[in-house]
C-alpha cells in the first residue's frame, strides 16, 4: 500500500477547507501534484504545499500529521482507502463518505460524518456536536456506515439518522436520536435531556439510566439479545473498558417513543 504523507507546517489563520485530502482525489499524483492541489484558506485560494510538507505519492492511504483542528472537509465524499490523522482535525470530516475509513487519532470538531452513507469514522478522543446528523434544512442524517467516538460527544448525535451505526465511549450531549427515522446509536456514559425527541423508528441504548421525555412511554424490562451483538461488536473494537458482563446479559428498561411519532422508537436504559 503507497502512502501520502502530509505534515503540517503552516497551521492556517481561519478555516481551511480541504475536500481535496481525498484518496480519490489523490490518487496517481506525484508530490508536487498534491502539493498544487487547490484549497480554500478563509475566502481566498491556496495550494496545499502552502500549509503541508508532503512525500510519497497518492494512492490508497493518506496520513496527516499535524494539529488540524482548524482544517475542514477531510475526507469529503470518499468512497474507499483509508485517511489516518495524527492529532486533532476540524469541522464536516467525511461529509458524504460513502466508504473507506477514517481514523483520528486525538478530538474532532462538529460535524463528523454528516450525511454519510457508508464506511467507517474512528475517534479516539472527543467529538464535538451534530455527530452522524444531518444538515440544517435537511431531513435526513446518516443513512449507513459506522462512527466510533471513543470519547464524549455533544449535542444531537445522529439527527435525522436513518440507517447505520453510532457508538459514543463516554458521554452524549442532548438531544441524542433527535428526528431519528432508524438505525443505532450506543451510549457507554451518560445521555443528555430530551433524548430521542420527535424520534419514528430505531434504538437508543445506554448502559446509564437517564431522564426520559414525558412523550416517552416506559414499555417493559427485558434482556435484549440484539444489544448483546452490538456491545460485542464494540468490546472488538476497542470499548472493552467500559462494558462488563453485567451489560452483556443485564436487564434493560425499553421505553417506547416518541409519542409524538406514534411510539415506534425505543431507548433502552441498562437496569441490572
Amino acid at each position: 500500500m503507497s502512502t501520502a504523507h502530509l505534515k503540517l507546517h503552516t497551521k492556517p489563520e481561519v478555516p481551511l477547507e480541504a475536500d481535496v485530502l481525498n484518496t480519490a482525489k489523490l490518487a496517481g499524483l506525484s508530490q508536487s501534484g498534491i502539493e498544487h492541489l487547490s484549497v480554500m484558506h478563509g475566502n481566498e485560494k491556496a495550494s496545499l504545499g502552502d500549509f503541508f510538507k508532503v512525500t510519497g505519492k497518492g494512492n490508497s492511504e493518506i496520513r496527516l500529521e499535524g494539529d488540524l483542528s482548524n482544517i475542514k472537509m477531510i475526507g469529503a465524499g470518499m468512497s474507499d482507502g483509508k485517511i489516518v490523522v495524527e492529532g486533532d482535525v476540524g469541522m464536516h470530516l467525511g461529509i458524504g463518505m460513502s466508504g473507506g475509513e477514517i481514523v483520528v487519532e486525538g478530538d474532532a470538531g462538529d460535524w463528523v460524518g454528516p450525511e454519510m452513507s457508508g464506511g467507517r469514522i474512528i475517534i479516539k478522543k472527543n467529538a464535538g456536536h451534530m455527530v452522524g446528523a444531518a444538515y440544517r434544512g435537511h431531513t435526513t442524517g446518516i443513512t449507513g456506515g459506522e462512527i466510533f467516538v471513543h470519547g464524549d460527544a455533544k449535542n444531537e448525535i445522529g439527527s435525522g439518522m436513518r440507517r447505520g451505526f453510532i457508538a459514543i465511549g463516554g458521554n452524549a450531549g442532548d438531544f441524542t436520536g433527535v428526528n431519528m427515522l432508524a438505525g443505532t446509536i450506543v451510549v457507554l456514559g451518560e445521555l443528555g435531556i430530551r433524548t430521542g425527541a420527535g424520534m419514528r423508528r430505531g434504538t437508543i441504548a445506554s448502559l446509564e439510566d437517564a431522564p426520559m421525555l414525558p412523550s416517552f412511554e416506559y414499555a417493559c424490562t427485558y434482556r435484549p439479545l440484539f444489544l448483546r451483538f452490538y456491545l460485542r461488536k464494540l468490546q472488538e473494537n476497542g470499548f472493552k473498558r467500559k462494558i462488563q458482563d453485567k451489560h452483556l446479559n443485564g436487564i434493560y428498561k425499553r421505553y417506547s417513543g416518541d409519542g409524538i411519532e406514534l411510539n415506534r422508537g425505543e431507548v433502552l436504559l441498562f437496569s441490572k
